[in-house]
């Protein structure tokens, strides 16, 4: 029997993605779970996973190509006859595109899966599920659609029994804008000299996509300033021992994140974004960090979670793990999304002194250059002191500039004088 399996959406409310790759090709054989194809979102390359066990009919798209959620990628024969159909149809109704806003009504609580129904979750959940020894069919989910998350699998471990949840609440593609009139196409230039054509494609063709939303969308402003880091150098040496014994690597950047997170408590502007359609600033009471990392395959930012409630030696193990998971692409999408405040850093590559763009939606970023020894003036005198340049862009739809600038200032004074950071060790 025939099953259409269509592109679902993978947890992030994302609207379309890139084939990037299909493991199969038509006429293969697959099982459940294996993966069918690894497609790229708007935060990473996610592995979809086949829903049934059969033979591949046909492959809807080709690598390379964006389809919409909701369009069919597969079809598959299962041999099952009437019970594939039924699936089929079961498995279609879910994965349909959400209705429009208006049209959006409360959902019920989702009732617990049941053993031998299909199961919605990402792979890297099915992966976890595995780890820990649980039965995904068993877990209750509370995303939408009851699809299941890291921490269904969490709740589910901690209580032994199932977990029932409330889903969330769906929120609907918006309706696609009507297209304009296509323009007539310019003449083709002929080539200047020796050119090659590259296709926009995968990772670069997101980072694109998301660096011109944020250039367009928010009117930047860039702010820059110097730190002495004399006594951040000492304090390091001084708990550099501390670390090693415990089997940790303690760079410099949890400091940085202690020192931005004291910041942003006294500062809540910083640590929010604005949602547009309402017209709402919304303050985030919480403090995820993004940590901007360059990959082979672009810029990637990994989310480090509740900084504010982890000790500097905790927040270095997390965050060296994070970054190693994230350049070998084993971080899953619940790695890569949910930041509040994003950190970046170019020192590592020589830089100093750059204006960074903000990670929409947020509404501020704070970017690191190199440390260097440099000259400075101090009671008279000229001492070489090793000096970090540090910048902060800001939306200027919501933060001032002596906001930001007392912001900053704040940073700085927490960086030169690191043993004011000892309130914020938990």
């Amino acid at each position: 029997m025939a099953f259409e399996f269509k592109l679902p959406d993978v947890g992030e409310g994302i609207h379309e993605g890139e084939i990037v790759k299909f493991h199969v090709k038509e006429g293969d054989s697959i099982n459940e779970d294996d993966v069918l194809a690894e497609v790229q979102t708007d935060k990473a390359v996610v592995e979809i996973p086949s829903p049934v066990t059969g033979t591949v009919k046909k492959l809807n798209a080709a690598e390379g190509e964006v389809i919409e959620v909701g369009s069919v990628l597969a079809v598959f024969d299962t041999g099952d006859g009437d019970a594939a159909e039924e699936t089929a149809t079961e498995e279609a109704k879910a994965e349909e595109t959400p209705a429009p806003a208006e049209e959006k009504k409360e959902e019920a609580p989702a009732a617990p899966a049941a053993t031998g129904k299909q199961v919605l979750a990402m792979p890297s959940i099915r992966k976890k599920a595995r780890e820990l020894g649980i039965d995904i069919s068993q877990v209750a989910g509370s995303g939408p659609r009851g699809r299941i998350t890291l921490e269904d699998l969490e709740n589910f471990q901690a209580g032994g029994a199932k977990q029932e949840a409330q889903p969330e609440a769906e929120q609907a593609a918006p309706a696609p804008a009507a297209k304009e009139a296509a323009a007539p196409a310019p003449a083709a230039q002929a080539p200047q000299g020796n050119e090659e054509r590259i296709p926009l494609r995968g990772m670069r063709r997101t980072i694109a996509k998301r660096m011109a939303q944020s250039v367009y969308t928010a009117p930047h402003v860039t702010i820059m300033d110097e730190v002495d880091a004399s006594e951040l150098i000492e304090m390091r040496k001084w708990a550099k021992p501390m670390a090693e014994q415990r089997g940790i690597k303690l760079t410099y950047m949890p400091f940085i994140i202690k020192a931005l997170v004291a910041a942003l408590h006294e500062f809540p502007t910083l640590n929010a974004s604005i949602d547009d359609e309402k017209e709402e600033i919304i303050i985030k009471k919480y403090y995820h960090m993004g940590i901007a990392a360059a990959t082979e395959d672009g810029l990637l930012v990994p989310v480090l979670k509740d900084v504010d409630r982890k000790s500097m030696f905790q927040l270095a193990d997390e965050m060296s793990d994070l970054i190693k998971r994230t350049r070998e692409r084993k971080a899953g999408v619940e790695d890569l999304k949910g930041s509040t405040f994003t950190i970046t850093n170019i020192g590592a590559f020589g830089g100093q002194f750059f204006t960074p763009i903000i990670n929409y939606p947020e509404v501020a970023i704070f970017g690191m250059g190199k440390m260097a020894d440099r000259p400075m003036a101090v009671d008279g005198e000229v001492v070489i002191k090793p000096i970090m340049n540090i910048s902060l862009s800001i939306d200027h739809r919501l933060i001032d500039g002596d906001v930001a600038a007392r912001f900053l200032n704040r940073v700085k004074e927490l960086l030169e004088n690191p043993k004011l950071l000892m309130m914020e060790m938990s």
